[in-house]
């Protein structure tokens, strides 16, 4: 989608002269200007490109060759991308056991698959990306020892792992980040021998012998859902004892929530949004199988940093009783303000199994669901939803009001259907609609809002607050500008100090070793993929930027804001090695989107 031009006509160029110039070392756009001798007034306009369109296009020879059933496999993700695991860039690793310094040998002995001899590792080690570790620095000690990327910043002559005692005694008692998965729940799991009584009690509520369920499982979640309510207090008797508000009837305004992001909503995201004023955080869509068979990827997606402090977890699931086990895991296992059911997932993995969007047709099932985890969970249950399946076919209003009979605290309305995915504008006349339908539950917003100017105009409607997604990948700093009300013209320099505190935040979260760094450029990568489509707002012809908009080719105030603007995945990889050193030889990255492959 392309509108009347966004960018002043001095910034613009072609994608050949973009190129070169970034090839060459950067040229600001006077100096480009200058050495042309017909002047740029007279050819801009009709040299100007506009950027690819977001489907990739085939010569027209190779699509004959091809046929239409591959030409369509050129849309939607890389589902077959090269993927590179980060232990593929470090096979001859030192035994752990040598990195945390025990005392007893390595119990494999012979057999180990790592390297014993320090020497020989150290020979074979890449060589430091820089001089002071993150990790030293903030904890006074850095586990990761000689294997870390960093490692002369805390490693002695004789190959000693040093210690900051004053630093290292001042983390002690201090948690970072919450919601680990122990080895001995993880055993459990894998046995199935964990009990999931409340769980059971539940399902034998829930009529077997027919299509459709019958009153008992529905009265048996109601008769729990007010025992939680009751309370028990000792003291005077206030009006919050007499008036007591449900959780549904606490509607806050202007609440800035950040939306699971899948790939990029990963924890060290979560913390730089955090740190520019996002309100509730989201850890990424978590399937509830996965997660009761004990697989540490999928319990990874769970963990919490300690400034979150507002922060709920996403489970995905399409019957009533694996979802309202993992409810009641989670709820006696980890520290989370709420659970939110994702029935909104637009993907054909999820969707297919009835899962995601398919919940919102499953009417039955949805409701199965809703009760049956609301009976087992402390924290306030929340749902994300779509305007429906079908692209004008929305069904949100109807399935709002059975919502609400449900016992659900809070919903999230995406602005878009299934079929839209992100290809239309978010429908915020329809979202105002369900919002008043929703009352008193809170009904969040979510969809195009990429600038203070949308979320403005978001809250004219009657949403209890905004969502955000797509917009905070594009610009985390987003949240400053709705919480100040302004545009903020930030530099590249700060950009790229955003950026390096990601790359602090994943080290720390990840690892300082091959692995953790390679891990930590990978997503990244995988953030520039969406950064690269901000545009500046003093190169802004006409404020604000839309987030549907493709950006043209422009060169920006330095050289470093043009790299920034680039679409090209090389440099993007620039980027990075500007914060994590050279790529290794056998590095290869394709994104997740096609959107996002620009060639």
């Amino acid at each position: 989608m392309i509108l009347s031009r966004p960018i002043f006509l001095l910034f613009l160029t072609t994608k050949e002269k973009f190129h070169e110039i970034l090839d060459s070392g950067g040229k600001g756009p006077n100096d480009d200007k200058a050495s042309d001798d017909a002047g740029p007034k007279e050819t801009a306009e009709d040299s100007l490109e506009e950027p690819q369109e977001k489907k990739c296009k085939v010569d027209p020879a190779e699509q004959e060759r091809m046929g239409k059933q591959d030409s369509k496999r050129m849309r939607g993700q890389n589902k077959s991308r090269p993927h590179m695991k980060p232990t593929s860039y470090d096979n001859r690793r030192l035994c752990p056991s040598i990195i945390q310094e025990r005392e007893t040998k390595c119990v494999y002995g012979d057999k180990c698959k790592f390297i014993h001899d320090v020497a020989e590792y150290m020979a074979l080690k890449p060589a430091d990306v820089g001089e002071h570790c993150y990790l030293y620095d903030t904890f006074g000690k850095c586990h990761y020892g000689l294997s870390c990327r960093f490692a002369r910043a805390h490693i002695s002559a004789d190959l000693k792992n040093l210690a900051n005692e004053e630093r290292a005694k001042a983390m002690v008692g201090r948690t970072p980040v919450r919601n680990s998965l122990d080895k001995d729940l993880q055993w459990r799991l894998r046995k199935k021998v964990v009990p999931f009584t409340a769980s059971d009690a539940y399902m034998k509520t829930i009529f077997k012998g027919g299509h459709k369920a019958g009153e008992g499982w529905k009265k048996a979640a109601t008769v729990s859902q007010e025992n939680l309510a009751r309370v028990k207090t000792i003291g005077p008797l206030t009006d919050a004892d007499v008036i007591k508000l449900r959780q549904c009837e606490k509607k806050q305004k202007d609440l800035i929530k950040l939306i699971h992001l899948s790939q990029c909503g990963n924890l060290p995201f979560r913390r730089i949004c955090k740190r520019f004023g996002a309100d509730i955080t989201c850890g990424e869509m978590a399937m509830c199988t996965n997660l009761l068979q004990g697989q540490s990827s999928e319990w990874a997606l769970l963990k919490r940093h300690e400034s979150e402090d507002l922060f709920g977890v996403q489970v995905e699931g399409c019957f009533p009783d694996t979802m309202t086990r993992c409810a009641e895991l989670l709820n006696n296992k980890i520290d989370v303000d709420f659970v939110d059911i994702n029935s909104g997932c637009p993907i054909d993995l999820v969707y297919k199994k009835g899962g995601g969007c398919g919940l919102m047709t499953r009417t039955n099932k949805f409701e199965q669901i809703i009760r049956g985890m609301n009976s087992v969970l402390d924290v306030p249950l929340t749902v994300k939803i779509r305007t429906g399946v079908q692209e004008k076919a929305n069904i949100a209003h109807k399935l709002i009001p059975e919502m609400k009979k449900w016992g659900v605290s809070m919903i999230t309305l995406h602005g878009r259907s299934r079929e839209q995915r992100y290809t239309k504008s978010a429908d915020w006349d329809y979202i105002n609609t369900c919002s008043q339908l929703a009352s008193p539950i809170p009904l969040f917003g979510n969809g195009d809002i990429l600038s203070y100017y949308d979320a403005m105009k978001a809250r004219e409607t009657d949403v209890s607050g905004v969502m955000l997604a797509r917009g905070a990948l594009i610009k985390p700093w987003v949240f400053t500008e709705i919480k100040e009300r302004r545009d903020w013209d930030i530099s590249s320099s700060e950009r790229l100090d955003v950026l390096r505190d990601f790359t602090h935040y994943g080290l720390e979260h990840w690892g300082s070793d091959t692995q953790g760094l390679e891990k930590t450029r990978n997503f990244l990568l995988e953030w520039l993929s969406f950064m690269c489509r901000y545009i500046p707002v003093g190169l802004l012809e006409r404020v604000p930027q839309k987030i549907n908009e493709r950006p043209p080719y422009y060169m920006g105030r330095d050289y470093l804001e043009s790299l920034m603007a680039s679409q090209h995945v090389g440099d993007w990889i620039k980027i990075s090695e500007m914060l994590l050193g050279p790529v290794p030889k056998n590095f290869n990255f394709l994104p997740k989107h096609k959107a996002n492959a620009y060639k």
